[in-house]
């Protein structure tokens, strides 16, 4: 098992001086396509990203970053649940309706990011688990927000993953991770787009009495 996270973690290649690591490049190559898949709405997104998240631990871990250890266990285990959503809102008809969340969830969504944010760099401080707790901290509970409005089918999951980007791109470059500052310059031009897709799949929703579109239907 040593063996192989050290493989994971050994260097790639080198790009302008930045040293890539195999689990930074194998694990958000993976995201990215979780990510795409999304994007299409097909429930392969979830097991794509439960093992982007398996292997990104192995990122994490080597970075000393033990909020990106833990958003990648969260990804693991919701990527699970989330599966098991889309599996059961395609029951029927093979399609997942998406809406935009109501303004109690949104309020549900931002102030459980705030507190868990809070609850976190505070754990991490008292017990020195990360060099950015505070960082690191937003990351593990963005992820988790982000996630739970994809299972969810909410517009905003897109929102919520730019967010979590803002912060992540600049943790990433200083962590030692440039692959995955390197890519999110994919993911941004994938969110824009996913965002633009799910909203004009909500409008279709909202002319629909169904609360799944019919297999085939297109935005």
């Amino acid at each position: 098992m040593s063996g192989l996270l050290q493989d994971l973690n050994s260097q790639a290649f080198t790009v302008f001086g930045e040293h890539i690591k195999w689990s930074d490049l194998i694990g958000n190559l993976l995201g990215l396509g979780a990510l795409a898949l999304g994007w299409r709405r097909s429930v392969l997104s979830w097991p794509v990203q439960l093992l982007s998240g398996l292997v990104l631990v192995a990122a994490y871990w080597s970075a000393d970053l033990s909020g990106g250890v833990g958003k990648q266990l969260v990804v693991i285990v919701v990527s699970v649940w989330g599966w098991l959503q889309w599996q059961r809102g395609r029951r029927g008809t093979g399609d997942l309706a998406v809406r935009f969340a109501t303004w109690t969830e949104r309020a549900w969504l931002v102030a459980g990011t705030a507190v868990g944010t809070v609850g976190v760099a505070l754990l991490f401080q008292a017990y020195d688990l990360s060099w950015a707790p505070w960082q690191d901290a937003y990351l593990f509970t963005g992820t988790l927000a982000a996630m739970v409005a994809q299972g969810r089918g909410w517009v905003e999951f897109w929102f919520a993953w730019l967010a979590v980007d803002l912060v992540g791109v600049p943790l990433a470059f200083n962590s030692g991770l440039a692959f995955s500052g390197l890519i999110y310059i994919v993911y941004f031009v994938l969110v824009i787009a996913g965002m633009r897709s799910w909203w004009l799949r909500s409008r279709t929703a909202q002319q629909l009495p169904a609360t799944i579109l019919p297999k085939g239907a297109t935005a």
